[in-house]
């Protein structure tokens, strides 16, 4: 299952995309199961192979606005020797105490995450250099998203 973000009227939505078979997509919108016709006849996208597909889907908007096509890019992919640290649990970035670049000891705390009412520490699993931030503050996670690579 993949998960989109999307911000449509200053609105934000996550979209977990589950199944596409011919125009018709199996998705949960923040939380809400939905099945959704794609707006292209007759499409037929094969079932997932090694190569990333991208997908143009047709977002729905609120009356008087016009229609959003926004395009999914392909699934980014870490380098071998990189660790791709993951959020533990769904929540809000309430801060980020490092930049691309920086160096990191294990244990230390390099994104506060607000869940359930909670802040939340995640800590590095390993001493490195943060390759990639994938998140910002007041970013909404779901569990499991990428949040930053430490080589």
């Amino acid at each position: 299952m993949k998960n989109y973000k999307f911000t449509i009227n200053g609105n934000k939505y996550s979209v977990d995309v589950a199944d596409i078979e011919d125009n018709k997509a199996q998705i949960e919108l923040n939380g809400t199961s939905y099945t959704v016709e794609l707006d292209m006849p007759n499409l037929r996208i094969p079932r997932p192979t090694a190569t990333p597909k991208v997908v143009k889907i047709t977002a729905p908007v609120a009356p008087k606005a016009a229609a959003a096509t926004t395009t999914i890019p392909p699934a980014q992919t870490a380098p071998t020797n990189a660790l791709p640290l993951k959020s533990p649990l769904p929540g809000t970035i309430l801060d980020i105490f490092v930049r691309e670049g920086d160096k990191v000891k294990s244990g230390q705390h390099i994104i506060l995450l607000e869940a359930m009412k909670m802040e939340n520490n995640i800590d590095a699993p390993k001493d490195g250099t943060i390759t990639s931030i994938n998140v910002q503050r007041n970013d909404s996670v779901m569990e499991g998203d990428l949040l930053l690579t430490i080589e």
